[in-house]
């Protein structure tokens, strides 16, 4: 992923004895004049900083006093995060001798008076806590660290943590190293955060640190740490093991046969992502995805309106905080195909440049990925991207190439077979008896095939997690387009009459809404509806709702039980009367 911010922790880091490494400057420069921000991350007071560092336009902010202080050099404006230290607590540390400076919403003492200070807060019951930092230890409020003082820079500035790698030494630095991306200890620092951070950077003073920003600055690239942090849950294995992949940037491909559970998977995906506060872009061709609205952040665009232009697009995911999932579900097939090309294209140019979105998931992805040039659309060598697709043998090489992931639902074709084959090769444990594993899943299990890095070298089964927003079917692809009509659902009249042959869910629920109880009675207690919704539609989940119901009426005979089963196909998809 895109390197968009450092942050740096200043005494012990890359300054010695109150004095800034003149390389460290120099590679501050650099960084900035590539687009990088970069801020002082300190538990120092403002005026003390300023003293021992002179200027500090050579940085693009300044979070002083361990969080409480948000200063930007270029304007002089100065912010107080964090209510300011009581009076009455000075006075009593006054009082009793001991030694401090205070700053605006700090104070700073010797690490020998910790139990003294901690007497007074004690004393006066103040909502006030104790950070060490080396020799010194800081008084100020509860909640306030290096990260939430972070936090509100990049907010300020419209920027995102998972761009951003962290640089520290001491023990207040670990929440500083745990809200970026990539937490980063010096060797030369605290042992206790070394064993925490992503990457220790070896070396033995601050002039290390300007070596190793000199290549990322060059890049502008995060550094990929031996050991991801965040994880996505997938699933449990048949043991009840979690399985969950690490946050990698890697390539994904979710595979599978049709109504398989592929967006289930994808959706449950990108859940995490977002919450984990990552943006992402779902292409979304049938509106599978519409139901991560509900997530913060999250905008649906398209859908009954026109799908947006892509300057529109850009303009929507020029903020790191956001995550649009574009619902071609209305559009023609015809018209989804150039759209979808040239979304690519402007998304790789707008990722490359500002390193957002995080992640783009484009789902049937055969129709728009399926020729050798389409590979061209995509910048790879970022990666960030999840595919979607039945028809993986479509893809070009290029993608199936930098394919990290692989979860596979469940696949009967042979083809296809071949192709996940052929991917797994660069796997030096891949096993012929996986492939036979792969056609024997049922709804709800996938496999991750052993060029996944979690699995240890040989395909993983698991059964699919559930999911927080629900998964909803767009009504215009599964309420109004007829099934065959072997397909159809059959109503057979009590007097012998013709057979009523339903193939749409909207007829279906007209039809419950409308006839007989008496007449519906026995296709609620064969379990007729759950079957059909589940073996025509490959929607599951409602089958599993309508079975529970139809069981529970085998058990007790109710009146409410088919107003229940309609209730629950209309909210499942959306289902509203026409105007």
């Amino acid at each position: 992923m895109n390197l968009a911010v450092v942050a740096l922790d200043y005494d012990g880091t890359i300054a010695r004895h109150d004095v800034l490494e003149p390389s460290v400057r120099d590679v501050i420069a650099t960084m900035r004049q590539r687009g990088i921000t970069v801020l002082l991350v300190t538990g120092r007071i403002l005026g003390e900083l300023q003293r021992v560092a002179g200027s500090l336009h050579f940085v693009d902010a300044v979070v002083a006093e361990n969080g409480s202080v948000l200063h930007f050099p270029a304007t002089g404006r100065t912010t107080q995060l964090a209510p300011p230290i009581p009076e009455r607590f000075i006075r009593e540390v006054q009082r009793r001798g001991i030694p401090f400076q205070a700053g605006s919403c700090l104070l700073d003492a010797d690490a020998s008076e910790a139990s003294r200070l901690l007497d007074v807060i004690r004393t006066l019951e103040l909502p006030l806590v104790l950070v060490f930092n080396g020799g010194r230890v800081m008084t100020l409020a509860q909640g306030i660290s290096k990260a939430t003082g972070l936090a509100a820079a990049l907010d300020t500035m419209r920027l995102s943590p998972r761009n951003a790698l962290a640089i520290g030494d001491a023990e207040n630095d670990h929440e500083l190293l745990r809200l970026a991306e990539v937490g980063v200890a010096v060797e030369w620092g605290s042992s206790a955060l070394k064993a925490f951070a992503d990457i220790v950077l070896p070396g033995s003073g601050p002039e290390a640190v300007a070596a190793f920003l000199e290549p990322l600055a060059a890049a502008r690239q995060l550094p990929l740490p031996s050991r991801a942090r965040r994880r996505l849950i997938l699933g449990y294995t048949d043991d009840g093991v979690e399985f969950s992949l690490g946050v990698r940037g890697r390539n994904v491909l979710v595979t599978g046969d049709a109504r398989s559970g592929k967006s289930w998977v994808a959706g449950l995906l990108c859940e995490q992502l977002i919450l984990h506060g990552y943006s992402i872009c779902a292409i979304d061709p049938e509106g599978d995805y519409s139901s991560l609205e509900a997530l913060p952040g999250v905008t649906v665009l398209g859908r009954d309106d026109p799908p947006p232009p892509p300057h529109a697009l850009v303009r929507a995911l020029r903020y790191p905080d956001r995550s649009v999932i574009v619902d071609l579900s209305q559009r023609p097939h015809d018209e989804k195909v150039p759209y979808v090309r040239a979304l690519l294209e402007g998304l790789a140019l707008l990722r490359r440049k500002t390193g957002l979105p995080h992640r783009i998931l484009i789902d049937e992805a055969h129709y728009y990925l399926n020729t050798p040039e389409s590979g061209e659309l995509l910048d790879l060598e970022r990666n960030g991207y999840t595919v979607v697709t039945y028809r993986a043998s479509l893809l070009p090489k290029a993608l199936t190439d930098s394919v990290e992931v692989v979860i596979v639902t469940c696949q009967t074709d042979p083809v296809e077979i071949a192709t996940l084959a052929d991917i797994c090769d660069r796997c030096p444990s891949a096993d012929d008896h996986q492939w036979e594993l792969v056609q024997r899943l049922k709804i709800g299990q996938a496999v991750a095939l052993p060029i996944t890095e979690e699995t240890g070298g040989v395909p993983r089964m698991f059964m699919i997690g559930p999911r927080i927003t629900p998964h909803v079917r767009h009504r215009e692809k599964y309420v109004d387009v007829p099934v065959s009509d072997e397909r159809a659902f059959v109503f057979t009249p009590p007097d012998g009459g013709p057979c009523l042959r339903v193939q749409t869910l909207r007829q279906l629920v007209e039809h419950l809404e409308s006839m007989p109880p008496a007449h519906l009675e026995p296709y609620v207690v064969r379990g007729d509806f759950s079957r059909w919704i589940g073996g025509v539609f490959g929607d599951h989940a409602l089958a599993d709702q309508l079975r529970a119901l139809e069981h529970r009426h085998r058990l007790h005979r109710r009146d409410e039980t088919v107003p229940e089963i309609t209730s629950a196909i209309r909210a499942r998809y959306d289902l509203v009367a026409d105007p």
